[in-house]
């Protein structure tokens, strides 16, 4: 074969690579994540493994830009987005996610899982995934469940150790008829208030007190203002990564296979990065001046039974309620008493 043809032939081949270089590059998709934490927070940084992942799994076909900080807008409006089809992914709490899918709402209940380790198994089990599914008729399709701890008071003047202290204080709550009707319950006058806004809500006295988990708490620079910090953890309630049905329809089975996968395996690495977190957090606000507190469960446990009574009115929600229940195998706990 003459030079000139080798070289016809090189000239060729290269120009095909080319061909296939761009054809690949006009494949790749970018997806687009908004959510209100900031960005050493510990869900924060299980969705930029997630992202990592789908970036790693695809070879970079599929790719994730990550807006945090509420850049995009609040929980609620970064919900109407996907709705829309305007914003392709967002997380949000499953006490603000009930306003939109009601059967999620279940898993905002006081006291409704005995442990972390029985919440990872409803979660990641048959009920989680159904309860994730529940959205797509919203247009609000689950992906997973990020492990977001559970959620105790913290107060300005003085600490909560009964429902009683709760008593003439206003407690932040998320934008949640669930977290109403718990606060309501305990004796409390709640308050919602947006994430972002509640530092200077609490500086300016717009409320007394509020509630989350230690990261948030600590993330957020809450104890600054609260020094009281009482783990009575009322609530597990999850964070929930959404796909807006609009980009989940668009996607081949591929991306689908691809992005499910890249979920499901940050959810692993993001439970723990959450434990480390909770020690690390509680052991920095401590080193703050804040004074944990570990209250008695029981009386409060004991006020919000009228919840659970409320909630038996609804046969879907019991269901879901009893199911719940059954996974804790044959241990029984005080909600299987109720």
């Amino acid at each position: 074969m003459s030079i000139r043809n080798i070289l016809i032939r090189f000239v060729l081949l290269v120009n095909s690579m080319c061909l296939l270089s761009c054809a690949n590059k006009e494949e790749a998709r970018v997806l687009k994540l908004a959510h209100e934490l900031n960005e050493t927070h510990p869900v924060h940084i299980g969705m930029i493994e997630m992202a990592r992942l789908v970036d790693e799994i695809s070879e970079g076909q599929l790719t994730i830009d990550i807006y945090a900080n509420g850049q995009l807008g609040k929980e609620r409006d970064l919900m109407e987005l996907l709705q829309i089809g305007s914003l392709d992914m967002t997380k949000v709490s499953a006490g603000v996610l009930e306003n939109f899918v009601p059967e999620i709402k279940v898993l905002t209940l006081p006291y409704l899982f005995r442990d972390s380790a029985h919440a990872a198994q409803v979660l990641q089990g048959p009920i989680g995934k159904r309860l994730l599914m529940k959205g797509s008729e919203y247009r609000l399709r689950g992906l997973c469940f990020f492990d977001a701890g559970s959620r105790s008071f913290y107060s300005k003047e003085a600490p909560i150790q009964s429902p009683d202290d709760l008593a003439g204080l206003k407690i932040r709550v998320m934008n949640s008829q669930s977290a109403f009707d718990m606060v309501n319950t305990l004796g409390g006058t709640p308050t919602p208030v947006s994430f972002g806004e509640l530092y200077t809500a609490l500086q300016q006295g717009v409320v007394d007190a509020a509630e989350n988990n230690p990261p948030s708490f600590y993330t957020s620079r809450h104890y600054e203002i609260c020094k009281h910090y009482s783990i009575d953890e009322h609530t597990t309630i999850p964070d929930v990564l959404i796909v807006s049905t609009y980009l989940w329809n668009s996607l081949n089975d591929q991306q689908k296979s691809w992005l499910q996968e890249a979920a499901d395996r940050a959810v692993d690495f993001q439970k723990q990065v959450w434990a480390t977190s909770v020690a690390e957090s509680l052991e920095k606000v401590k080193a703050a001046g804040v004074t944990v507190y570990y209250p008695e469960k029981l009386p409060f446990q004991v006020k919000v039974e009228p919840l659970y009574a409320q909630y038996a009115k609804d046969p879907e929600l019991i269901q879901l309620i009893n199911e719940i229940k059954k996974t804790v195998g044959n241990q029984i706990t005080q909600a299987d008493e109720r």
